[in-house]
């Protein structure tokens, strides 16, 4: 079964293996609706239909679709760490923060490319929920910082959190200048992005 998020948006957590699988399948409908309909017109009555799952089940977990779309968000992120995680272990340490970089952004690219609801949602990004703390692309900057420490074998501090939050604005505002030029990312501006990534961290990692 793919990851479901324990997401702080839940009402309530799945315990049993049904229950877990509704909330994949109200998700999933969440995603697809999503690129159909938009966020605005987006229902927590239409992701039900769309899920072929009772109202009820909707709120059992989510109290509206903002709570919903920021599981999804969270979704996202647990998926996209599990595939950073296992692309790394097929490379070894062989290319240092270098190879890491460049599998981060290419897995970020993939399901900016494939995963559905991706493009509205992505992290959090276009539909920001929680308090500035919790803002996706410190999530995300948080969330590599453990991923990548060991690999690099450097200490998840500050300072590493720092630089990751910086390379991830950075690789973030870019990425999405370079889906707005083309459907499928200007891959000129998205070069232009690893340039810049490669430069930047080079500074700092190297």
């Amino acid at each position: 079964m793919k990851p479901v998020p324990q997401a702080t948006s839940l009402r309530r957590a799945p315990v049993q293996r049904r229950s877990a699988e509704r909330l994949t399948r109200i998700l999933d409908a969440c995603a697809d609706l999503l690129d159909e309909v938009g966020y605005d017109a987006l229902s927590t009555r239409a992701v039900a239909q769309r899920a072929g799952v009772p109202i009820g089940s909707v709120y059992r977990f989510f109290g509206n679709k903002r709570q919903m779309v920021d599981a999804l968000a969270q979704r996202n992120l647990e998926r996209f760490t599990v595939a950073v995680t296992d692309r790394l272990k097929e490379s070894g340490a062989e290319g240092g923060w270098r190879t890491a970089m460049d599998v981060v952004l290419d897995e970020y690219l993939a399901m900016k490319r494939t995963a559905p609801g991706f493009s509205l949602v992505d992290f959090g990004n276009q539909i920001p929920v929680g308090a500035r703390h919790a803002e996706p692309n410190h999530r995300v900057a948080d969330r590599l910082t453990d991923l990548l420490s060991g690999y690099l074998s450097r200490e998840p501090d500050d300072d590493l959190r720092r630089t990751f939050l910086i390379a991830v604005e950075t690789a973030d505002t870019l990425v999405h200048l370079a889906f707005r030029m083309a459907p499928e990312g200007d891959e000129r501006i998205i070069q232009e992005a690893r340039e810049m990534l490669r430069a930047y961290l080079a500074r700092v990692l190297d």
